[in-house]
């Protein structure tokens, strides 16, 4: 078939592009800007992609397009021409659900937070397991070339999103996926854009908890207040557990849906290190690069899905010391003696605050900055501005950018903020200040940017810079 791509640019349509692909389709699309490390994956692999929609990019006629939900309302110039012109169309997530993932023992991770990270650690354990997974993941997995393949095996690890699907499908998109086996790592108040409130993104869950079969299994947290009211809404699955601590009674919807436990002890004060606990036997100790009481916890979700899908605790635990966390999660973009920088992918005050008590836990009384963005549709309208005032004490100062989207005063932040806050306006001095930081102190320093786009080319701009001689 001939599949044309609205969107190719995005982590989702990208990614499906590639396992179009990979089914030996022929594939094209278009978006209005592509970037690394997508724009490099899909040139690898010979797909055609267009900055900017003609429509003479759809002659021939495709057999199908397929349509994301990122700048692609009705009035597009690209969606008008499909309705024109009778093109047949499906939402991205549908294609999935419908082409990839039916027939599949679909694992599916949905959350808040943690979603890249636990899929990918998901999707590494079978893949060590010798399993073959498929895998779609929101990022690039430092264990894998590219951010999807399809696999040999029956199963496939995604990360399911609870944004919409498209603009003539409001549903979320994991809602299409129909799991197996279904962690939920978290649930917090996000997509100010979209969902009015937090009770309006339950329902959405509680659709996707309504879609695990009986025999599947559900894997969630042992202390999530909102997911529990999720649960409590109607629940037909087995529940297992994941968390710090020790064992404890957890209230269920139903005694005879509850499942297994799994925990963290002995956890080293950077997280580096921890026993694992599969109800009242150890199990085997984990020891990685990663960091935070977050990525803890990440880690208990991933092992209790590989071990529904047939790996072994010791051998899962044993391909977590091989884990390399995905880009953009803490990635290390810039090493000089006295100046670290890390890329992060912080999207929410939340994450922002887990982020910075890991690299603290780690580095002791080294000094920290944080850089952030709040680029994200719900930071940039305002939303969780209280949240954001708090959510960098583990570092020693903060540098907040207010970008072109953001509808609201950054200086508000700073002004509240519980640590020493600045604003900045101009990449470029910007990009001068965090060099500058490399000059005239004992003091290591670690810089966090965080944002979930590409901040005006900081990154490359501090690679150019702060490149060893």
């Amino acid at each position: 078939m001939r599949l044309y791509f609205l969107g190719i640019g995005g982590t989702l349509m990208g990614s499906l592009a590639l396992l179009a692909k990979q089914q030996g389709h022929q594939v094209s699309g278009f978006d209005k800007a592509l970037y690394p490390p997508m724009s490099e994956q899909l040139a690898a692999t010979g797909v055609k992609v267009f900055e900017g929609f003609e429509p003479k990019q759809m002659k021939p006629t495709p057999d199908l397009a397929v349509i994301g939900n990122a700048g692609l309302p009705r009035g597009h110039e690209a969606i008008e021409h499909v309705l024109d012109n009778n093109v047949p169309y499906l939402s991205g997530a549908e294609w999935l659900g419908n082409t990839v993932l039916r027939g599949r023992w679909a694992i599916a991770v949905a959350g808040t937070h943690g979603k890249t990270t636990t899929a990918s650690m998901i999707a590494h354990i079978l893949d060590q397991a010798g399993l073959d997974p498929g895998f779609l993941i929101g990022g690039l997995p430092g264990n894998f070339e590219a951010s999807a393949r399809l696999g040999t095996g029956r199963h496939f690890v995604v990360e399911a999103d609870e944004y919409d699907t498209s603009y003539f499908d409001r549903r979320s998109k994991f809602r299409h996926y129909r799991p197996r086996t279904l962690v939920l790592n978290n649930l917090e108040y996000d997509h100010a854009d979209i969902f009015d409130d937090l009770a309006q993104i339950q329902f959405q869950f509680h659709h996707l908890v309504r879609s695990v079969p009986g025999n599947g299994l559900i894997i969630a947290p042992t202390s999530d207040r909102n997911l529990d009211e999720v649960l409590k809404q109607g629940c037909w699955t087995t529940v297992t557990r994941f968390g710090p601590g020790t064992r404890r009674r957890i209230p269920q919807v139903d005694p005879e849906l509850t499942g297994d436990q799994w925990r963290a002890r002995g956890i080293a004060p950077d997280a580096s290190r921890f026993n694992v606990w599969l109800n009242d036997a150890n199990v085997g100790a984990v020891s990685w690069s990663l960091i935070g009481r977050h990525n803890a916890d990440n880690a208990l979700a991933a092992l209790a899905a590989a071990h529904h899908a047939g790996a072994s605790p010791e051998s899962a635990i044993s391909a977590l010391h091989s884990f390399a966390g995905p880009r953009r999660r803490m990635e290390l973009i810039v090493d000089r003696p006295g100046l670290k920088v890390y890329d992060d992918f912080a999207h929410h005050p939340t994450a922002i605050r887990t982020t910075l008590e890991g690299l603290r836990a780690k580095v002791g009384n080294d000094r920290i900055v944080a850089v952030v963005e709040p680029r994200t549709h719900t930071m940039s309208l305002g939303t969780l501005r209280e949240d954001l005032t708090n959510c960098c004490v583990a570092a020693d100062e903060s540098i907040w950018f207010r970008g072109e989207n953001i509808q609201w005063n950054v200086a508000e932040i700073a002004r509240a903020s519980l640590v020493p806050a600045k604003v900045e306006n101009d990449i470029g001095a910007l990009t001068a200040k965090i060099a500058a930081l490399d000059e005239g102190t004992k003091r290591p320093t670690h810089v966090v940017i965080m944002s979930n786009g590409a901040f005006g080319g900081i990154y490359e701009r501090l690679r150019e810079r702060l490149a060893p001689a």
